[in-house]
């Protein structure tokens, strides 16, 4: 009987841990497909391709957002900064929920960037998964 339990429990346990181990997984591919979303949309910014940015963007922000109102405001927080000098990778959060953004599949990326008038600056890249599976850029703040 108590061989028994000790089997039983430790197939739970292994169970879990494959469940636990694919979720892991699932993530971690989420994360490198949204990164490498989040770097060609980078590069669309910085080579002042802000209509590009809102044209590929997810239907959901499509919808809130108009393309003239993303370019001002695009614009307005880029053009200070001056041309990026350089950006190295810093992080990825896979995430569910967001303050103030419909539930889903989320991507929170940041960067360490150097800007030309901005020397340590943060940038926080957000894809979302779209209806179709891809990976789109969703939000962006400069710290």
């Amino acid at each position: 009987m108590i061989v028994r339990s000790i089997v039983s429990i430790l197939v739970l346990v292994a169970i879990c841990g494959g469940v636990v181990g694919t979720a892991q997984a699932d993530h971690s591919i989420a994360e490198a497909n949204a990164t490498k979303a989040a770097n060609a949309w980078l590069k669309l910014v910085d080579d002042g391709k802000y209509k590009e940015t809102w044209e590929q963007a997810p239907t959901v922000f499509r919808n809130h957002v108009s393309p003239d109102k993303w370019e001002a405001k695009l614009r307005a927080t880029r053009k200070p900064l001056g041309a990026a000098v350089s950006r190295k990778f810093k992080s990825a959060q896979f995430k569910t929920n967001l303050p103030g953004a419909p539930p889903g599949e989320y991507v929170v990326i940041e960067y360490d960037t150097s800007f030309e008038n901005k020397k340590d600056a943060v940038e926080t890249v957000t894809p979302m998964r779209d209806q179709e599976g891809a990976w789109r850029v969703a939000g962006y703040f400069v710290k």
